[in-house]
Order: structure tokens, then sequence, then C-alpha cells
């Protein structure tokens, strides 16, 4: 479900409409994460640590409105919740878009995502079968400790969908940590938003209950 959001009463108006117009209307981050904990637990329990976090990512995601609007037609929506569409890495060094259904509840979380991971590795599509606006792009790139990234865009193609991208996790002095690319559409969120994400994800991230 979802609502359109009133842009002549909203107080993002101004910045909707000036954003709005540009050709690239994303902005991004690149930041640093502690994932000691969220690796502990993962191999503790037995987890995909992939899952672990893609998981936390959705649900920082779903606690921030901001990251939960989408343009369409030149109007904006508020979904009542985004789901995840993560690439989704091949034997035969290929990878498929995929669709995720968000859960609040992890171990439902990974029991979707698991068929949904299975379905793509043995298809040989590009694109998944079912998608939608509400959803956020993400990708991994386990190989790359990166400080940057950028991606490719079709300018001609109203997208508003957050992208995030993981990268490789490194260890120094007993901590883990990896990369964390956070690009989202200007018109619809700012900086201040991009950092509550940040900062919430950590949090969960560095529970340490499984």
């Amino acid at each position: 479900m979802k609502k359109e959001i009133e842009i002549k009463n909203w107080k993002r108006k101004d910045h909707f409409e000036f954003f709005s117009q540009f050709d690239e209307p994303f902005f991004g981050v690149t930041v640093r994460i502690d994932c000691t904990e969220a690796y502990a637990v993962s191999k503790k329990y037995g987890y995909s640590f992939f899952l672990y976090y893609l998981h936390k990512a959705l649900m920082a995601a779903n606690e921030i409105a901001s990251f939960k609007y989408r343009i369409s037609e030149g109007k904006v929506f508020e979904y009542d919740y985004v789901n995840g569409s993560p690439t989704i890495n091949r034997e035969n060094g290929t990878f498929g878009f995929s669709y995720i259904e968000y859960r609040e509840d992890f171990k439902m979380f990974c029991e979707v995502a698991r068929k949904e991971m299975e379905r793509v590795r043995n298809s040989t599509g590009l694109m998944p079968a079912v998608s939608g606006e509400n959803v956020i792009h993400f990708s991994s790139l386990p190989w790359i400790d990166f400080t940057s990234i950028s991606h490719a865009r079709h300018f001609q193609f109203q997208d508003s969908c957050p992208k995030i991208s993981f990268g490789k996790m490194t260890e120094m002095d007993g901590r883990r940590s990896m990369p964390i690319s956070v690009h989202v559409h200007h018109a619809l969120m700012d900086g201040l938003h991009v950092g509550k994400f940040i900062e919430r994800f950590q949090e969960l991230i560095s529970e340490v209950h499984g």
C-alpha cells in the first residue's frame, strides 16, 4: 500500500521542485561500518552474513520515512514498507537481479530470500520476475574494499529508488568493518536522512543477540 504526499503542502516542496530538475538528482556517500558483532552472531548461529546485514539494512530503511518515498509521474508516494532487490552472483560469473520481500522476522526473511536466491542462481535472466518501485537496489562487492562507488544510470528512465552497496569485510586490531555506499534521490531526502539511516543501521548491526 502507498499514500500520496501533497507536494503543495509538503515541507520539502521547494527541495523537491529544485532537485527534480537535475539531470543527475542522486547523491551518495561512502562510510565504514563496524560489523564485528554481526559477523560473530552470523557465525555463532550459522546465519548467512550477507542475509544478516541485508535484513538489518532493510529494517533500518523501513524505519525512516524518506527511504520509502518514491516519485511516479511527477507525484510523490510513501509506501507502507520497502523490499529488497539485491544482485545475486552465479557460479558462472554473471549475476541476476532479485526481488526479496521484507519480513520483520529474520528467520522468515531468510526463508523468502533463500528461495529467491536459488531461483536467480538457477536462471540465466537478468531481471526479477516481480519487482516494483517499493524496493531498494542492493549490491555486494565482497572482493573490493572500496572508498567510493558510482552506478550505471539511464537518465531518461525515472528512478527514485535508493541504491546501497556493500564492500569487502576487513579486519584490524580484532575488529571487522566494511564499506557501505548509499545513493539516494535528493528531491526526496538530504544528508540528514542518510545520516539517520547509517546511524540506525550501525545500531542494528551491532546488536549481539541472535
